[in-house]
C-alpha cells in the first residue's frame, strides 16, 4: 500500500494547482483563517493568511474569480459575532491588492458568488455557524437513545449543506492542512461533487504533505523525533508509529514526569499521569526491543510554584522534593537532547521540553531549537509543528532556519501516527 503522503502517486492521479488554469472558472477554496484576534476583533498573527497567498493569487492571476471559506473558533452551530470573518476581510482585501466582498451566509451566497467577474473575490462567513459543517448533532447527548438517528439526520444535512457550497464554484481547491483531519462539509463532503480534474490541493497544502512525506516514507538517517507535551496518553499513537522509523527519540515535556515515577523515581508536585505508568515502562522495553535510543531527562529546573517568578532548583528528575515541580529540562539533560539532535539527517519536533511560556523556563526548549537549527544548517531536513513547538520557533526567531514549519495541529498528529486525511483522501479519491 502507497502512504498517504507518497506525493509522487498523488501527482500521478490527480489534478495539481499548477498543472490548472482557472482563467474563466470560479474557485471555491477551502482555507485555515482561523486566525487569532484581540478584543477589538484585531489580528495578532496573520501567518495562517499569508501561508494561502499563493494559492489565491494563482488564481486570481490566471483570470479566475475566487470564492474563499474557512472557519473561525469554535461557535457550536451558531453565529457569534467575535468569530464573523467580517473582522479580517479588509487583512485578506490588503494581501490579495483587491477588494473583497462579503457573503453574510455561507448557505446564501449563490447569487454573490454567480455575479463573479474575473480577478473578483467573495469571503464567505464562518462555515461553523451552520452546524452542518461539522455534521454532529447539536443540543443532544450521545448517551440519548435518539442520537444515532439524529447523527443519521444531520449527515444527510451535511451533504446538502455542502453540496450548496460547491454549486457556486467549477474547481475546488483544499489549502487548509490545519483541518485536512476533519470530515466536515468544507473539507472533504463537498470534493463528492467535483470530478477528478476539478479538485486539487493548494499550494499549501501540496507543501505540507510534501514536509511530512520527507518525515515518514524518504526518511535520511539518523532519524531523531522529539515528542514534548504533558501526557504520554495523548502522543501515545505517535510515539509507537514512530518507533518503527526513528533512530533516536526524545520525550519531554509533562511527560517526563511520568516515565520518571514509573521508574520508581520521586516527582514532588509534577504533572504525572498515576494510570499511566504501566505504559511509560512499556514504551522504555519496546524502544530496547527496537533498538531505540530513548533519550528522557535526567535533571530538571523544579519551581515551588507554576509562575514565572517562582524559587527554582536544579533537581534530579528521580528526586524532586515535596511541594516542588518540574518546570523545565536541566543542563544535563539540555546536553543529551542537543546530542541527540545536532547530527541528525531528519528531525521531527512536537511539542516543547518545559512551560516555554513563562521566560524562565524556556531554556530546555531553545536547547532543543537551537540544535534543529544547528543540524539543519549541515544538511538535515527539519520539520517543526503542532502550536507549541510553533511558538516556541516564533518566539526564539528561529522559523527560518528549520526546513519546515507546519500550519497543521492536529491535522499533523494524526499524519504521523498514521491515520489517513479525509481532507486529503476526499482529493485523491
Amino acid at each position: 500500500m502507497r502512504h498517504i503522503f507518497d506525493i509522487d502517486f498523488y501527482n500521478h492521479i490527480n489534478m495539481t494547482i499548477d498543472q490548472y488554469n482557472f482563467n474563466g472558472k470560479k474557485a471555491i477554496v477551502r482555507v485555515d483563517f482561523n486566525v487569532p484576534l484581540d478584543e477589538n476583533g484585531h489580528i495578532t498573527d496573520d501567518t495562517r493568511i499569508r501561508g494561502a497567498l499563493p494559492t489565491l493569487k494563482k488564481i486570481l492571476a490566471d483570470g479566475g474569480s475566487l470564492i474563499i471559506m474557512s472557519h473561525m473558533g469554535k461557535p457550536k452551530g451558531k453565529v457569534n459575532p467575535k468569530m464573523s470573518l467580517a473582522q479580517i476581510k479588509d487583512t485578506v482585501a490588503k494581501y490579495l491588492g483587491t477588494e473583497v466582498e462579503f457573503a453574510a451566509d455561507c448557505a446564501d451566497a449563490a447569487a454573490q458568488a454567480a455575479a463573479l467577474k474575473p480577478g473578483q473575490v467573495l469571503l464567505l462567513e464562518n462555515l461553523r455557524f451552520h452546524p452542518e459543517e461539522e455534521g454532529k448533532p447539536v443540543g443532544i447527548d450521545k448517551e440519548d437513545p435518539a442520537y444515532d438517528a439524529a447523527k443519521k439526520e444531520m449527515k444527510e444535512k451535511q451533504k446538502e449543506f455542502a453540496k450548496t457550497l460547491a454549486s457556486y464554484a467549477d474547481v475546488y481547491v483544499n489549502d487548509a492542512f490545519g483541518t485536512a483531519h476533519r470530515r466536515h462539509a468544507s473539507t472533504a463532503v463537498i470534493a463528492d461533487y467535483f470530478d477528478a480534474d476539478s479538485k486539487m490541493l493548494g499550494y499549501l497544502m501540496e507543501k505540507e504533505v510534501n514536509a511530512v512525506d520527507n518525515i515518514l516514507s524518504n526518511i535520511n538517517r539518523p532519524f531523531t523525533a522529539i515528542m514534548g507535551g504533558s501526557k504520554v496518553s495523548t502522543k501515545i499513537g505517535i510515539i509507537e508509529n514512530l518507533m518503527d522509523k526513528v533512530d533516536n527519540l526524545i520525550l519531554c515535556g509533562g511527560m517526563t514526569y511520568t516515565f520518571a515515577k514509573a521508574l520508581g523515581g520521586n516527582v514532588g508536585k509534577s504533572i504525572c499521569e498515576m494510570d499511566k505508568l504501566d505504559l511509560a515502562l512499556d514504551i522504555i522495553k519496546k524502544a530496547k526491543e527496537k533498538g531505540v535510543n530513548l533519550v528522557l531527562g535526567t535533571d530538571c529546573v523544579a519551581a515551588d510554584d507554576f509562575s514565572n517568578d517562582a524559587n527554582t532548583m536544579v533537581t534530579s528528575c528521580m528526586d524532586i522534593p515535596e511541594g516542588w515541580e518540574g518546570m523545565d529540562a536541566g543542563p544535563e539533560t539540555r546536553k543529551s537532547f542537543a546530542n541527540a539532535i545536532k547530527d541528525a539527517k531528519t528531525i521531527l519536533w512536537n511539542g516543547p521540553a518545559g512551560v516555554f511560556e513563562f521566560d524562565n523556563f524556556t531554556a530546555g526548549s531553545r536547547a532543543i531549537a537551537d540544535a534543529i537549527v544547528e543540524a539543519t544548517a549541515n544538511g538535515a531536513f527539519s520539520l517543526v509543528g503542532g502550536g507549541d513547538s510553533v511558538a516556541c520557533v516564533n518566539k526564539f526567531g528561529l522559523a527560518d532556519k528549520v526546513s519546515y514549519v507546519s500550519t497543521g495541529g492536529g491535522a499533523l498528529l494524526e499524519a504521523i501516527e498514521g491515520k489517513v486525511l479525509p481532507g486529503i483522501a476526499a482529493i485523491r479519491g
